[in-house]
């Protein structure tokens, strides 16, 4: 193992503020050759270190498309280095997507609590390549260390802050999401997984997220 994750996963604090726990994340992406990294428990985004790792989570959750809904080996990494050439054939509007926010290979590891398989660690670079041998032994060492983080900082706890989407903290970012396809549901009369898909289609047609999508909903400013 490296000295430099060493050092990180020793300096996290259980009770380390939002700031540190950002810089933190930030830092271990860094260290792991990545550019930014992102953590989902199901399909609800809990943990990420920047912008870019939250909107390719928000694809993938729009689309149904990437590697981070396949992994079909709990004790592999999913890696995709050169996300063009890979990609572009088994999805097309994710690689499309994903290559325009400059995204050249992504890393996916699945996150465990406990014995139980619970999401993914997804890690991005904007150079294609794969990880070396060190890097991504590293890597299951920074999704344990996140997956205690986000057990001791369960936004159940803070369920005043659930979506707010900061990086670095651990949030149910997708709050309003869940609160705006119940509300498209009872406005269209259609069950809830046709709500979902439609508000999944008005996020994408937009170019916008989807959590601001379902807020405009929620407020009432979508055209129904």
């Amino acid at each position: 193992m490296g000295a430099t994750i060493r050092s990180l996963l020793a300096s996290l604090r259980p009770g380390a503020g939002e700031e540190e726990r950002r810089e933190w994340a930030v830092a271990c992406a860094h260290a792991l050759g990545l550019g930014g990294i992102a953590v989902s428990l199901g399909r609800e985004l809990v943990w990420f270190s920047d912008d870019t790792s939250a909107r390719l989570e928000d694809l993938q959750f729009v689309l149904g498309q990437g590697p981070g809904l396949l992994i079909g080996d709990e004790t592999e990494v999913r890696q995709v280095p050169d996300l063009g050439r890979l990609l572009t054939q088994q999805w097309p509007q994710f690689a499309a997507e994903a290559e325009a926010l400059d995204i050249a290979a992504l890393f996916v590891w699945p996150v465990h609590i406990g014995a139980v398989s619970a999401g993914t660690m997804t890690g991005y670079r904007r150079t294609p390549g794969p990880l070396t041998r060190q890097q991504l032994t590293e890597g299951w060492l920074v999704t344990d260390a996140l997956a205690e983080q986000v057990l001791h900082h369960w936004p159940a706890v803070h369920a005043s802050r659930n979506g707010t989407g900061h990086s670095g903290t651990v949030d149910l970012h997708r709050a309003e999401v869940h609160q705006a396809t119940g509300v498209l549901s009872v406005q269209l009369g259609v069950s809830l997984a046709e709500a979902l898909d439609r508000l999944r289609s008005e996020a994408y047609t937009s170019g916008r997220s989807l959590t601001d999508t379902a807020r405009d909903i929620i407020k009432r400013k979508l055209p129904q």
